[in-house]
């Protein structure tokens, strides 16, 4: 998606400290990779550095006169990030991602060995369905299966076959025909 890769792009170049402190400078003035250098503290190249990653975002411009090239702040597109992650609410799911991913890390680490195989189901069922999300993955889409081919297939993730096949059609990541004679996956509803 390219606006979520522009928004990456945007928070990795002002992850750095550095880069914070060009653009709280270039908020104020023009400046020169020399003068920008020497108010950091840093090289000239590991200025042209942290310039070269915040024009990359989009969020610098140069301008070039006589010898010297002056470093401008993108504040139109500094505001237009802004806007966008206020309006989409990006930040919330991004921040929301993160944690899901990991919550379901913390639930594979108790409830997975390292042969991938499911050692306990949880009581909590936001968890169980973090496992089952696991297992689904051994199914391809618009393939139908068999009770047997399905019971297979959950064997190597756990004995208790009929369990984890309940679960994927309760949960709806899986389908079946109303005489168990042909099981297929779904995508989740949302």
């Amino acid at each position: 998606d390219e606006h979520l890769s522009g928004m990456l792009a945007f928070f990795k170049a002002l992850s750095d400290e550095n880069r914070l402190k060009i653009v709280g400078l270039l908020a104020h003035q023009p400046y020169t990779v020399e003068k920008l250098a020497d108010a950091l503290g840093l090289s000239i190249s590991t200025t042209s550095h942290h310039l070269a990653r915040l024009a990359s975002a989009g969020l610098v411009t140069v301008r070039v006169e006589g010898h010297y090239y002056y470093y401008s702040l993108q504040t139109e597109n500094l505001k237009e990030m802004t806007q966008q992650m206020m309006k989409d609410d990006e930040i919330a799911k991004l921040s929301q991602n993160v944690e899901e991913d990991a919550f379901a890390r913390k639930v594979m680490k108790a409830f997975v060995d390292r042969d991938g195989r499911i050692t306990a189901f949880p009581a909590q069922e936001k968890k169980f369905m973090v496992l089952l999300q696991y297992v689904v993955n051994a199914f391809e889409r618009d393939v139908k299966y068999t009770e047997k081919q399905v019971n297979e297939i959950l064997a190597r993730y756990n004995a208790d076959t009929s369990s984890l096949r309940r679960g994927l059609i309760e949960y709806r990541l899986m389908q079946r025909e109303s005489n168990g004679s042909a099981y297929w996956r779904i995508d989740a509803e949302k």
